[in-house]
């Protein structure tokens, strides 16, 4: 499984120090610019974000990393990030976590993904990388959606009000819990990040459906149970189609049960191990 980072004379990637946990280095040739927060010790965790940005997750990020190395990745086109043109599919991003994971020399990896994130941790686990061990989905999105999974809602066709309405169960306490860029510039280009990596349907790949059952990592699919984004019955068929899977409802929780319910969350990761 090597052949997907192009490792034929490969250039010596540049990696800096930006600050105590931020950094920045450059993948795939040089070809791609990524950012990344890097902090604690031990076991290493590799978190996803999704369409909300990598916000979501640093809460999560902080409480894994009093007792592991947790990495999170802006994606390309998220907060002011450069995107290539030739990064455009949760595929792409994919094979760039795969050479993250290898430029940092990270093992017996616990592939943590959110949403968009959900979809692209499943995506890189098919990979079978020997460096990935265990998988958590947090409400992930990515598959087709069927009459008795329930569908996806796209938020961007809901009011602000009623977006955080469908996202957490206590709206009125945690909608300002998601920042969103201020800039119109950074806005727009995660705008089309979103549009790029997500594609049409929004959110699905129907190709996930068959493979899913070879993922043959232990996988923990949490799902918040007040989520009107992405339904639990979603949750459940996506469990369903892993072999190792288990599923877990967080209580009092919507889209975002990390933010909501993080010492649950927290506490599911830890027993879980993998």
């Amino acid at each position: 499984m090597r052949h997907f980072l192009r490792r034929e004379k490969p250039a010596a990637p540049t990696l800096t120090e930006e600050s105590v946990h931020t950094r920045t280095c450059t993948l795939l040739a040089e070809t791609l610019p990524l950012a990344f927060t890097d902090q604690g010790r031990g076991r290493p965790y590799l978190l996803l974000h999704g369409a909300a940005g990598p916000g979501a997750l640093t809460g999560l990020a902080a409480a894994l990393a009093s007792a592991g190395r947790v990495v999170l990745p802006t994606h390309p086109g998220f907060a002011g990030q450069p995107r290539p043109d030739w990064c455009r599919s949760i595929r792409d991003l994919a094979t760039a976590y795969l050479a993250l994971l290898e430029q940092l020399d990270l093992h017996d990896v616990v592939v943590v993904g959110n949403s968009m994130g959900g979809w692209l941790g499943a995506e890189l686990a098919l990979r079978a990388c020997p460096r990935v061990t265990a998988l958590v989905l947090l409400n992930a999105a990515g598959l087709d959606a069927t009459p008795a999974s329930g569908g996806i809602t796209d938020p961007g066709t809901l009011a602000p009000a009623e977006r955080a309405a469908y996202a957490f169960h206590d709206p009125a306490r945690f909608a300002a819990a998601i920042r969103r860029p201020t800039a119109e510039a950074d806005q727009a280009a995660a705008q089309r990040a979103v549009q790029a990596y997500g594609g049409a349907p929004f959110m699905q790949d129907a190709s996930l459906r068959p493979r899913l059952p070879g993922l043959k990592l232990p996988t923990l699919v949490l799902w918040g149970e007040s989520d009107r984004i992405i339904p639990p019955t979603y949750g459940r068929q996506f469990a369903d189609l892993i072999p190792a899977a288990r599923f877990a409802l967080v209580p009092r929780a919507g889209h975002f049960p990390q933010i909501e319910q993080p010492d649950t969350v927290v506490a599911h990761i830890r027993s879980f191990g993998g």
